[in-house]
């Protein structure tokens, strides 16, 4: 699906959280562990992504047309959910971005593979991402998604960001 697609079925909205001290902390559901991101791990993130997501077209050279090719960056702001077997099946990457002429955090490229989905690694995902935010000097934050990802929206909502204006 092309940007001008997606956008006409699936409208960006954008989240917001002001003090990311003040959200809930969710920890990693049993039976998953977090490993951050080393070279070769775009393939991993294609991957969950073109299983998580069907509004995106999750091509190759996504990852580094989004991300760049700074390894030791993304080794302390992405993040992968592993499951038992040790299969990467979720990812998160903090990041940072323009929000209303201010330099804010970002939760970034969130997403967790249908089969993973409903058992918390979301929520822990983006605690974890939040924590990296604050580590690296960032209290407030920003992420966009579509209004037709309702379980996203649901997410997003329960652990206390809100909606806001793009302007």
């Amino acid at each position: 699906m092309t940007q001008g697609a997606e956008e006409s079925v699936n409208p960006r909205l954008i989240f917001v959280c002001d003090d990311l001290a003040k959200l809930p902390r969710f920890p990693l559901p049993a039976g998953y562990r977090l490993k951050w991101h080393s070279p070769g791990d775009e393939h991993h993130w294609l991957r969950i992504h073109e299983l998580a997501d069907r509004f995106t077209n999750i091509r190759p050279g996504l990852f580094r047309d989004k991300f760049g090719d700074d390894d030791a960056f993304l080794a302390r702001r992405q993040v992968y959910a592993l499951d038992a077997a040790g299969t990467p099946v979720g990812t998160v990457t903090a990041w940072q971005g323009e929000f209303r002429g201010e330099t804010i955090g970002r939760v970034h490229w969130l997403a967790v593979v249908p089969g993973h989905q409903g058992r918390g690694l979301g929520r822990a995902l983006i605690s974890v991402c939040c924590d990296c935010l604050m580590r690296d000097g960032f209290h407030r934050a920003y992420l966009v998604t579509g209004a037709a990802r309702t379980d996203a929206l649901r997410l997003y909502s329960s652990m206390g960001w809100l909606v806001t204006s793009p302007g």
